[in-house]
């Protein structure tokens, strides 16, 4: 029997890990310009996405190139519309507010929930079944992450914005799942660079539409540290990443995506801990133990999977 459909491509499975990595570095960028900077967040989003819009009209002139045959209906371009208002304005505005007042581990944390609800929209929305592997891997990710959740609470919640802060993040989890589900149905019709750019354009009109109806823009100083920072936002931490994630995507799937890129708590913990100095407790470690297991699992699978294919 051909169990092809249940194969996990190592190309996939690599792409994606190495973007939830490189998306994992928001977080250590957005508080280094806090702290070098004093910028508000409305106004380092913006930043974000004014250096990182050349890169996507490139990359749509690339793809009007390469897949001009794709012709886009009415109800795909709304559907683009609104993952670049939810994927990336919404949820990023959300999650740069927040970054002001939790951790960028603790933020990390409370935004890799995300899954849970990207899981639960496929499962019960689309009637999408769970793999054994995705359940295991989902309960031992959870479980780290909760145990994990803990140990950051004992070192922010002298914060009086701590809750504040973390309803934030938790708000951008929940939009950012539904840019999951929804790129992982529409993303093989339109094309990687496409989609992807095309998002990106839409949700960089969002935020800056925001920004002009909120700040000024004689009030954004660009000093080395405000373009240096940005620049590392727009390169690294957005466009590389996103075209990634919406390549995995295409590749494994978004459930498989979402549970692979719980690496990202871990990779964001340890350079919280050696960039900006957070503590690092042992509710932390064991908890990212359990993370990593759950990566590890859908690792094994790729490697078996794909010596099969072979």
């Amino acid at each position: 029997m051909d169990n092809r459909n249940n194969q996990i491509p190592l190309s996939g499975f690599i792409i994606a890990l190495s973007g939830a990595i490189l998306f994992s570095t928001k977080a250590i960028f957005v508080k280094l310009a806090f702290n070098a900077v004093h910028v508000d967040a409305v106004t380092l989003l913006t930043l974000r996405m004014l250096f990182s819009l050349p890169f996507y009209i490139i990359a749509v002139f690339i793809a009007q190139q390469k897949e001009s045959a794709v012709t886009l209906t009415l109800k795909q371009w709304l559907s683009i519309a609104l993952m670049g208002i939810l994927g990336y304005y919404l949820s990023s505005l959300f999650d740069f507010i927040g970054l002001q007042y939790v951790s960028a581990g603790l933020e990390r944390l409370i935004l890799f929930l995300y899954p849970t609800f990207a899981v639960l929209i496929n499962t019960f929305f689309f009637r999408t079944k769970l793999s054994t592997v995705q359940i295991i891997a989902l309960l031992l990710t959870y479980a780290g992450i909760g145990i994990a959740y803990v140990g950051e609470m004992k070192i922010d919640t002298s914060n009086p914005n701590f809750f504040y802060g973390s309803f934030m993040v938790f708000l951008c989890a929940v939009t950012y799942s539904f840019y999951i589900v929804g790129t992982g149905r529409i993303v093989n019709k339109v094309g990687v660079t496409k989609y992807t750019a095309y998002v990106m354009l839409f949700a960089t009109a969002g935020i800056f539409i925001h920004f002009l109806f909120t700040e000024k823009a004689s009030n954004i100083h660009f000093t080395n540290d405000t373009i240096y920072y940005s620049l590392a936002l727009a390169i690294i931490a957005t466009v590389l990443p996103s075209f990634m994630m919406s390549y995995g995507m295409k590749k494994i799937g978004s459930n498989n995506v979402a549970i692979i890129t719980s690496i990202g708590p871990v990779s964001t913990i340890l350079q919280a801990h050696f960039i900006l100095g957070e503590k690092i407790f042992f509710l932390q470690v064991f908890g990212t133990l359990l993370v990593i297991a759950g990566v590890i699992i859908i690792g094994w699978k790729t490697r078996k999977d794909n010596k099969a294919i072979i």
